[in-house]
């Protein structure tokens, strides 16, 4: 019987950990780090600290690493750049290192913030032009992780996974204002993107990994529209219709609480994904649907 391959995750305490710690836990021992430490199952890991990233590799031994570690919040991200590229470009780098040192495999997770929004859609050879200090930091990152040839590098589109307690992205703030008792929503009809769901894209990371089909792709969903499709959606598929309106609005409506510069479109195309495996990615709208059932998210007052 074979040896069963450990993996180290960093950042694994977000959406997109829960998904990739529950593809990996059936076949893999699984070393998960975070900084919040949310889950028993989490160990703690600061990524801006290189000494500590290398201490946590070396001891343990690991056949992968699957890099997650991020800030996430543009807005945040905005205001404290320097932060920012420590975690999302300097973490990266001290998160790399061991890899290299060892040759083994390295998984990124980028995002599709990384273009201007000048195109409809993004294919993998596009260049990127990223507007704000977290895409940019994340494409730094991105550029670091492809000098290592054996590296897969991801771009996701809007994360969509991780329930009630774990996703701070658009759906769960959807699903808060309802649970508030929102008549109505306000959603933007002027961003363009492709969802990307956590489950799927862990189901892919596994599958790269153990084919050792090292480079760059598109991770998202198939399909696109814009945010006020989403929210659509979700209305139709919890049955809200008749309760709740949905204005559209463009986003000088939310100027001030989102004030770090935004793309126009960031939908992106899986052309050499889907040319590996075209069952890999599903369209965005059965994995919503999926999702909106995975999980118990209304309250006592929808």
């Amino acid at each position: 019987m074979s040896r069963k391959k450990t993996v180290v995750i960093t950042g694994c305490g977000g959406m997109l950990g829960e998904a990739v710690y529950r593809q990996f836990l059936s076949h893999w021992n699984v070393h998960a780090s975070d900084i919040d430490l949310n889950e028993p199952w989490l160990e703690y890991l600061d990524v801006t600290g290189a000494p500590n990233v290398a201490k946590h590799i070396e001891r343990v031994k690991p056949d992968a690493i699957i890099h997650l570690a991020a800030l996430t919040d543009m807005e945040y991200c905005q205001s404290n750049s320097e932060h920012a590229y420590q975690t999302n470009t300097l973490g990266v780098a001290y998160a790399l290192a061991p890899a290299v040192a060892h040759g083994i495999p390295f998984v990124y997770i980028s995002t599709a913030g990384i273009f201007d929004g000048e195109k409809k859609a993004y294919k993998e050879n596009d260049i990127p032009n990223p507007l704000n200090i977290y895409g940019k930091s994340k494409y730094a990152g991105e550029v670091i992780v492809r000098t290592y040839p054996k590296s897969i590098t991801i771009r996701a589109g809007w994360m969509m996974g991780g329930g009630p307690t774990k996703d701070k992205k658009f759906i769960n703030k959807i699903i808060k204002q309802l649970n508030a008792e929102a008549k109505e929503l306000n959603v933007l009809s002027d961003k363009f993107g492709t969802p990307c769901y956590t489950y799927d894209l862990a189901r892919t990371i596994e599958y790269l990994i153990t084919r050792k089909a090292y480079g760059l792709y598109h991770g998202a969903c198939n399909g696109g529209g814009h945010r006020l499709d989403v929210a659509r959606f979700i209305i139709s598929k919890l049955g809200l219709e008749k309760k709740i309106k949905v204005n559209e609005v463009d986003s000088s409506y939310w100027q001030k609480e989102y004030f770090a510069p935004r793309p126009a479109s960031e939908r992106l195309t899986n052309i050499i994904l889907k040319k590996l495996n075209p069952k890999l990615t599903r369209h965005w709208r059965i994995c919503l649907a999926e999702y909106l059932e995975r999980f118990d998210w209304l309250g006592k007052n929808i």
